[in-house]
């Protein structure tokens, strides 16, 4: 992300204010898939990175200067936990390098767990 560039206003500035078409694409890609996946959410910036919510956040994406993060509540994350022994990953974070695959069945899997770990469990956000 540019250092000089100024807080982004929507999800559109966000991608846009990356430096690097092939982050700005990956990020794109990463929107596609979320918006796809959870149709019925809203998207917003939260913590100046994208959000999809439902009432409470579901889960958020954010790009950083030789990756992505998508970042899901810990119970979501750990539900994975056996397919995600390839990735690094942090409390409910997944790492996605710019030079990989996106995990887009994965991922999907993972944001409709999530959705009904909400809407049926009541799992709120951290």
């Amino acid at each position: 992300m540019s250092a000089a560039a100024s807080k982004p206003a929507s999800v559109d500035e966000y991608i846009a204010s990356f430096d690097y078409e092939r982050h700005r694409a990956f990020l794109t890609r990463l929107r596609e898939l979320s918006r796809a996946a959870a149709p019925q959410a809203e998207e917003s910036l939260k913590w100046g990175s994208p959000a999809y919510a439902l009432g409470s956040i579901l889960f958020v994406f954010a790009g950083y200067k030789k990756h992505a993060n998508v970042v899901f509540t810990p119970s979501t994350k750990d539900a994975f936990a056996d397919r995600l022994e390839d990735f690094d990953t942090g409390k409910g974070s997944i790492r996605l390098p710019y030079d990989g695959e996106i995990p887009t069945e994965l991922l999907t899997e993972m944001i409709t767990h999530r959705i009904r770990e909400f809407e049926v469990d009541g799992v709120k956000w951290m």
